[in-house]
């Protein structure tokens, strides 16, 4: 009786985690040596993401509790799945710069905001800028009205400047 009660402990974590995280990638580590395997967690730790082995089992009973039935056909093979709760681009940008230089691990799909992504879609968010970057550009275009003003400005009194000398 208690191995099904740590199964559905393990269920219930796992709907939690579906539930409560803004972007979750399901991939395929299979080929993958412990190094690199220890490398990516290290990485994905380092970016805020929680990076765990589940069985599909598992997954697709949570999936069925959160509602997410649609991930179940990606199910297949060993799977690891990435969640965060905080930054929707992380796990993509990690997960997809590691799939690059590893062709080993191989992305299956992931879940952005409560929507199942194709593999496409997480490739197009790990290409985004960082929110940091982001936002540093919006800073810039913000600013770029003020300092365009305070350069005109400047120059016209430059210029009455020459005049009057």
């Amino acid at each position: 009786m208690s191995v099904i009660e740590a199964k559905k402990q393990i269920v219930q974590e796992i709907s939690e985690k579906l539930k409560n995280s803004v972007s979750t990638i399901v991939v395929d580590y299979r080929g993958l040596t412990v190094a690199e395997v220890t490398e990516l967690r290290k990485q994905l730790r380092e970016a805020g993401v929680d990076y765990k082995v589940y069985k599909n089992t598992m997954i697709r009973r949570a999936t069925a509790e959160a509602g997410l039935s649609d991930l179940d056909e990606f199910l297949v093979g060993p799977t690891a799945v990435a969640f965060s709760t905080e930054d929707v681009v992380a796990p993509a940008k990690v997960l997809h710069n590691f799939a690059k230089e590893h062709d080993a691990l191989e992305i299956k799909t992931g879940v952005i905001e409560g929507s199942i992504a194709s593999v496409d879609q997480i490739k197009a968010l790990a290409e985004l800028p960082s929110r940091d970057g982001l936002l540093s550009m919006l800073l810039s275009v913000l600013q770029a009205p003020i300092r365009n003003f305070a350069l005109a400005t400047k120059a016209v009194a430059d210029q009455k400047e020459e005049q009057g000398a």
